[in-house]
Order: structure tokens, then sequence, then C-alpha cells
């Protein structure tokens, strides 16, 4: 409770100072750009494009990173979505931690005519008539492009070991049914997807899928337990860069399994394409990335934002960032733009 009071407390400072930006005759807006948690290199890119289009609009843009410190399931970033609403700002961004607490925290805006928009994790389907639009990676498509990946390096199927994020992370949930679907070879009826039991000759480990509810030191945690319980398993594969974001400690479980990787006995692929990700890769410690471009989700959502304020139109929903895949071979030159 003390921690959630003195974040709250940091939360009210924060969202009076950027309302209180805004420029006398009115034509500077303050956008807030809400993450999941504010402790993650993947987040830290959004906030660097997010920073980019404020400097480009020289005036016309504030942009307000505010969120939770630590990702704890997504109650607190509801309530600083909801105080958002009630301070006023001119326009909101969010990474959706908990679909179902955003939503419900999002019931104001439209009473204030607060434009929003989600980037990087999105809401329940039957809730993004809350939102203006997506911006972001399709997410069902790092599943696809995460198990295409698993499937070059083990033909012949296997056991296989999902880690995720929180079990209420809509764009996590989509990932896991790109997986599921292409390794069994047909599409299920929603997200999460269908568990695997033996379609295409793939099954999940027993206590698999792993939630790391944004926890990179759990993840590793988690990593290690899977790893060292099942020296036989076929394929790990992270949905989000999480044990991978404390490189370190990914490196002293990894290195154990490097000769595995090498011939292919583990496919361990992960989401995201970071560069201290890419780096892990280039040294062994992965066979695989499949990533996002946080920092244009961070850029586009400023420029989408002020179109809407300034009346020219809603933006396309969705609204596709790109996605790169990347492999040991590929590892200099598989970063797009």
């Amino acid at each position: 409770m003390m921690k959630y009071l003195v974040s709250s407390a940091v939360v009210a400072g924060a969202l009076m100072a950027g309302v209180s930006g805004a420029s006398a005759d009115g034509k500077t807006y303050t956008f807030a750009l809400v993450p999941k948690n504010m402790n993650n290199p993947f987040f830290d890119q959004g906030l660097a494009g997010c920073k980019k289009a404020e400097k480009e609009l020289n005036g016309a843009v504030k942009c307000l990173y505010i969120g939770p410190g630590e990702h704890g399931g997504g109650d607190e970033e509801a309530q600083i979505v909801a105080d958002l609403i009630t301070k006023g700002v001119d326009g909101i961004a969010v990474s959706a931690a908990n679909a179902a607490a955003i939503a419900n925290a999002l019931q104001g805006a439209k009473a204030k005519n607060i434009p929003v928009i989600t980037w990087d994790a999105d809401i329940l389907e039957k809730d993004k008539g809350l939102r203006a639009a997506y911006v972001g990676t399709h997410n069902y498509e790092i599943g696809v492009n995460i198990a295409k990946r698993v499937m070059e390096i083990k033909p012949k199927g296997g056991t296989i070991c999902i880690q995720s994020g929180g079990a209420a992370a809509s764009n996590h949930n989509e990932r896991m049914q790109g997986i599921r679907d292409t390794l069994a070879g047909k599409a299920s009826a929603a997200a999460p997807g269908e568990r695997l039991t033996g379609q295409g000759g793939w099954k999940e480990a027993e206590g698999c899928p792993l939630y790391t509810d944004d926890d990179f030191a759990r993840a590793n945690q988690q990593m290690e337990d899977i790893l060292g319980k099942m020296p036989n398993l076929d394929a790990f594969t992270p949905t989000g860069g999480f044990p991978q974001f404390l490189p370190d400690a990914y490196t002293k479980v990894a290195e154990k399994y490097k000769g595995k990787i090498a011939d292919g006995s583990l496919a361990l692929v992960v989401a995201d394409t970071l560069p201290v990700q890419i780096d892990l890769m280039k040294k062994g410690l992965s066979a695989g990335q499949v990533g996002q471009r946080p920092f244009e989700m961070g850029y586009k959502a400023m420029y989408i934002l002020k179109d809407i304020k300034d009346g020219k139109g809603m933006p396309k929903d969705p609204t596709y960032t790109g996605l790169d895949v990347c492999t040991p071979k590929t590892a200099d030159t598989c970063i797009g733009g």
C-alpha cells in the first residue's frame, strides 16, 4: 500500500506539471504516453520516439511519459490512466497491461473529448470503441514468425515451453496464439489459442506457459528452472524480451545451453530485437529474435493524437509499425526502419 501511495503522489505531480505546460494560446497539446512499466528498455525506445516527435513539432506537443514503476498486473496503470482523464490531458496513448482494466479506466475519456489510442498492446475487441486506433505490431504475426523459426530448427516437432507476459495482456496472448496456430498447422478461434497436445507434432511442457508479469528476474529464474527440469526440451520461446532485458542474468543461464543452441537441439527463439538482444544472439545465446519497432510506435502516437485534435480525421485502425525477423546469419542486416 505504501508503495502505491508513493507512486500515486509521483503520478499526481507529473500530471500537474504536464497539464500546466500548455501554452497560453492553447496550441500546445499535452499527450500522455503510458507504458506498462517504466523500468523496461523496450518502452524506453517508445519514449525516445515520443520525444523525437515532440522536438519536431516544435512546441505544438508535449510528450508526458508516465506509467507504473514496475509491472504489477495492470491495476496501477489503470489508475494512472483514470487520473490522466480526470486531470484533463489532451490525449492518451496507452500500452494495456490488463486489457479489461484499461477499458474500464477509459470510460470517461469520450465525455471529456480526450482522444485515446493504444500502442504495443490493445484492449479487447468488445471495447475497441473506447479508442481511436491501435498503433504497433501485428502481434499474432510475431508468434507466427517465432514458430516458423522454431520449425526451421526442429522440423519434426517436439516439446515446447512458451513464456509470456501477463495472463491478461492481449498482445502476448495474440503472440501465443500465433505460435500455437503455426505449430499446429490450423487456426484457433481466439487468443491465446489452443494448447498444443500433439498437433503438428508439438506438445507443450507440463507447467507451461509460464507467466512473468514483466518481472525480468522471475523470467530468468523460470527459464533456468524449466531448462534444468527438462534437459530434453526442444523449444523455449519467450513472447517478449523478458529474460534478455537482464543480459547478465540471461547470459548466466543461456551459456549452459550454448552447445544445444548451436547444434539445433534447443530452439531458443525470443521476441524483440533491441540492441542488447541482438548482441546476445551474436554470442550464440539465442537462435532467433523476432522484433517490434517501439521507437516508431512512440513517434507515430504523437502525430496521430495531434491530427485527431486538429480535426484531420481518424487514423487507420490498426496502424501497424512492422517487425523484424533476425537469425544469427542475418544479425547485421535484419533490422528495418
